[in-house]
């Protein structure tokens, strides 16, 4: 309580709200079970035997095979004419989907997280921020940790797949993001304006300060290429995490589009969220976002439309509100997802021969049962967009704009708090004072604040919150090509 005070009494209420509300009142589950979303149920065999023209049999035998008959699966034309019933989404029936538990925790998580930083970004509108510990900060740290966690999670299940097509796309997709890091890590920041070379100097002139006052006589000229190639090992990672959900999400987009033909606002605001993550990368393109939409000619002078602390607050509102944006358009993304399953009965209509009855049914049933899948592959993108933004804005010492911007960032310290870490000579008497311990922690924060600066995490989190951007231009740009042209030939 001494050092967090009243936000660690609201991070608690909060952990405690959301277990014992989560079997109640859960956003996840209103997203799926609200009555918007209907499925398709799968026909049963009287169905399937009546529209073939037929009775169900008993049990054809086929053979015998030490003495136990061996009998024929049940199957009908697959041009019979099929109408498959729909129903909205239960609780009852989500509960049997594919990984829905996970979902939950996942998605309510976001939301109380949320919920705490709005509270926090609140509280420090009275309240001096350098006198508490931010706890916002952990909640949303905790959330982007959870998002690639769960993007593992779901990556895994692919890499289990019997037939292993999706083990080789994840894998190609991580070499080829590899390079692309590798490539953009590279660019002046003339072109990309992160900030990310100057955060890293900024560390280890800092590092290097403060091992010369514990008395360390250590320089760190690889410091840099070492965070580096972590961080390219990082991208290469997550861009294979967010291949599929781009492929699912060019999908999606397609279908959806087809849905809304004759609504045309719905179709815009559907080119708009598919749209966004490109915005996003624009935003940190200097010749287009800063030289080009931000200067107008006036005569033979220009003029700056927007002041710096301005742009850098209406970038952040462009990235909350596009994140919005695409979380509206949930519904009909993963409406359009559970309409494969009519889809793919349109193509089995057209097709010749006979299909099992239990291959229709399993078929119909697969595509339900991974709604909870395709929900995380779709929202996992926008939380962890959404919350890299947020730690960005705090961590940055950023502005929303209602207010200015806390403090100045300077591009290096010449000075760095003391944190000895030798013991003191009464080191029983010591550990027995609880102020010793608070102090030694206060003062182990200071020192990692001195390291770590606003300056250094304007560049991480702008460059990570534009590279999650743009992998998902890239696999749903790829996935458009693939739906398009290669799955229709």
């Amino acid at each position: 309580m001494a050092v967090m005070g009243v936000q660690l009494v609201v991070s608690l209420l909060t952990a405690s709200v959301m277990q014992k509300m989560s079997p109640h009142c859960s956003f996840a589950r209103w997203l799926l079970c609200n009555g918007s979303l209907r499925r398709y149920k799968h026909p049963s065999e009287e169905e399937l035997c009546a529209l073939a023209g037929k009775q169900k049999p008993k049990g054809k035998r086929e053979r015998r095979v030490n003495g136990v008959s061996d009998d024929k699966p049940l199957s009908v034309p697959r041009d019979i004419d099929l109408r498959l019933e729909t129903s909205p989404i239960t609780a009852v029936d989500a509960l049997v989907l594919r990984y829905f538990l996970e979902y939950q925790w996942f998605v309510d998580f976001a939301v109380y997280s949320t919920l705490v930083y709005l509270f926090t970004e609140g509280y420090y509108c009275f309240v001096d921020p350098q006198k508490e510990v931010n706890i916002g900060i952990l909640w949303c740290l905790l959330t982007i940790f959870f998002s690639v966690k769960v993007f593992f999670m779901v990556m895994r299940h692919y890499f289990r797949s019997e037939e292993g097509g999706e083990r080789s796309v994840c894998l190609t997709f991580a070499f080829f993001f590899l390079l692309v890091a590798m490539v953009v890590l590279v660019v002046r920041e003339d072109y990309l304006e992160f900030g990310l070379d100057s955060g890293l100097n900024n560390v280890s002139d800092n590092l290097e300060v403060f091992l010369k006052h514990q008395g360390w006589e250590w320089t760190i000229p690889v410091t840099k290429l070492t965070f580096k190639l972590g961080l390219v090992a990082l991208c290469s990672f997550l861009g294979a995490c967010l291949t599929f959900p781009g492929l699912r999400l060019a999908q999606t987009h397609l279908d959806a589009l087809k849905m809304a033909a004759d609504r045309p606002l719905t179709q815009i605001l559907l080119h708009a969220s598919f749209l966004a993550p490109l915005i996003v990368l624009i935003l940190w393109v200097k010749p287009i976002s800063r030289d080009f939409l931000l200067h107008a000619p006036m005569g033979k002078q220009t003029v700056q439309l927007m002041s710096d602390t301005a742009y850098n607050s209406a970038r952040l509102w462009t990235i909350v509100c596009l994140c919005l944006l695409r979380l509206a358009m949930a519904r009909y993304h993963l409406q359009a997802y559970l309409g494969l399953a009519e889809r793919w009965v349109e193509q089995m209509k057209r097709e010749a021969g006979r299909i099992s009855v239990l291959e229709i049914q399993r078929k119909i049933t697969r595509i339900y049962c991974y709604v909870t899948v395709v929900s995380l592959q779709y929202l996992g993108p926008i939380i962890l967009t959404l919350h890299c933004t947020l730690l960005l804005k705090t961590l940055g010492n950023y502005s929303w704009g209602l207010y200015p911007e806390p403090l100045p960032v300077s591009p290096a310290v010449d000075t760095a708090p003391v944190l000895s870490l030798a013991p003191p000579e009464e080191e029983e008497e010591a550990g027995e004072n609880v102020q010793a311990t608070v102090e030694q922690i206060t003062g182990a924060l200071g020192a990692l604040g001195s390291v770590l600066t606003p300056l250094f995490y304007r560049g991480l989190f702008a460059f990570l919150t534009w590279w999650v951007a743009a992998c998902q231009v890239i696999t749903s740009l790829f996935g458009l090509y693939f739906h398009q042209y290669l799955a229709a030939s």
